[in-house]
């Protein structure tokens, strides 16, 4: 059995937020099976190009860590190739790993579709690749553990031109599974199936919430990460169906490779009908909703949205919380009708009944374009059928020579 990691974190203040990534950092550590044993902060007014903190923070470093054996450096931000193996000179040639290495270490444990795995190689390797460069040997003295496991693990010491390849190969996969996923859309639209997505900060109760709705047994835990791979499950609400889908969850700083790597998984989200932006209520959850707007909207989101505060069940005074929001605790089950109304709602926005008379001689018209409508009722009568059909607005004009 492989002894656990430990991580002590350097954490650089660019800004206001640098507690809130801290904390993420330490979550992030335990989703990757590592153990946090401590912190140093250094403010930062310019760069080092070097070594990103500078040398005499680094010595000061070197010389409190002096004696820990078998200590991994975390740096909470994101390092260039010469940055990370001077710091790791530094610190006595101590293995050193960036935030973006830590996040790619949780998706490849956690991914489990072969596109889900394709994507986490496809972003290891874009981010390994400029750091191959006469590296080979430090590459290799980094050893195993957190950063070095996962599909891409075996790529490390390729040379560019064979990952180069391999990266063409596997966006070429993906462009595949995206072509399923979107045959899969468009038979949602044609089935006339009305799409849900879960949006939102990791670990906000996402997939709780879909397994409440949907009476599912997705897992869920309190771990950073844990949905990858976008997860579909039918749901019904007064007579309605609909589809809800989780998606992968958003943290501060997520790096923009991995944003891309993973922009085929959200696209299921920027295809939906209705957003349901999650966040927690017992945190900081402005800005878990301004991280989540920020990053669909890199990825071109427009659709309609509703944001939702879970975990409400964990506030002391749920009336200081925000009215336009829904609040809702998925464990404790409360709020949950509330919910299931303003998404019955939302969609009714959208649509409108309307009662049509078609004749015998145009029914031929009508069935062509059906498939647009949800059919409520037909009946005959002597000189054509009287149908109720539910449509969507923008669809509502193909029926106009029919309505009633």
């Amino acid at each position: 059995m492989d002894a656990i990691e430990k991580i002590y974190i350097i954490q650089p203040i660019l800004g206001d937020n640098y507690k809130r990534v801290h904390e993420e950092a330490i979550a992030l550590i335990e989703s990757a099976g590592g153990v946090y044993v401590g912190s140093c902060f250094q403010n930062i007014k310019e760069v080092n190009a070097a070594t990103f903190i500078g040398s005499g923070k680094l010595a000061e470093i070197a010389a409190a860590l002096d004696g820990i054996e078998q200590l991994t450096i975390l740096f909470n931000g994101e390092l260039s190739p010469s940055q990370t193996l001077n710091i790791s000179a530094a610190l006595g040639d101590r293995k050193v790993i960036d935030r973006t290495t830590l996040i790619l270490d949780i998706f490849a444990r956690n991914a489990v579709t072969s596109e889900g795995k394709i994507q986490v190689e496809i972003a290891q390797l874009k981010y390994i690749y400029p750091r191959l460069k006469g590296k080979g040997a430090a590459l290799s003295r980094l050893g195993g553990g957190i950063g070095s496991r996962g599909p891409g693990e075996t790529q490390l010491e390729t040379d560019r031109r064979h990952i180069a390849y391999r990266l063409k190969y596997l966006e070429n996969r993906l462009k595949e599974t995206k072509s399923r996923r979107q045959l899969q859309s468009d038979r949602r639209i044609k089935e006339n199936l009305k799409t849900v997505a879960l949006v939102g900060y990791t670990n906000t109760g996402k997939s709780t919430l879909l397994n409440l709705l949907t009476g599912s047994d997705v897992v869920s835990q309190n771990a950073l990460f844990v949905t990858l791979d976008p997860t579909a499950r039918k749901c019904e609400i007064d007579g309605e169906n609909y589809v809800l889908i989780d998606t992968v969850g958003f943290i501060q700083s997520l790096p923009h490779d991995i944003v891309e790597a993973f922009k085929s998984t959200l696209e299921v989200a920027l295809n939906c009908d209705l957003a349901l932006f999650v966040a927690d209520a017992s945190d900081d959850y402005q800005l878990q909703f301004d991280t989540t707007v920020k990053t669909l909207e890199e990825l071109g989101f427009n659709k309609k949205y509703l944001e939702v505060l879970n975990k409400c069940d964990m506030v002391g005074d749920a009336s200081a919380l925000p009215s336009d929001c829904i609040l809702i605790s998925a464990k404790e089950g409360t709020g949950i009708t509330a919910l299931k109304e303003n998404i019955k709602k939302s969609f009714e926005e959208r649509f409108k009944r309307l009662e049509l008379f078609i004749e015998f001689s145009d029914l031929n018209k009508y069935e062509k374009i059906r498939r647009y409508a949800n059919e409520l009722s037909r009946e005959y009568t002597d000189n054509g059928v009287k149908c109720e059909i539910k449509v969507e607005n923008i669809f509502a004009d193909k029926f106009a020579e029919f309505i009633v």
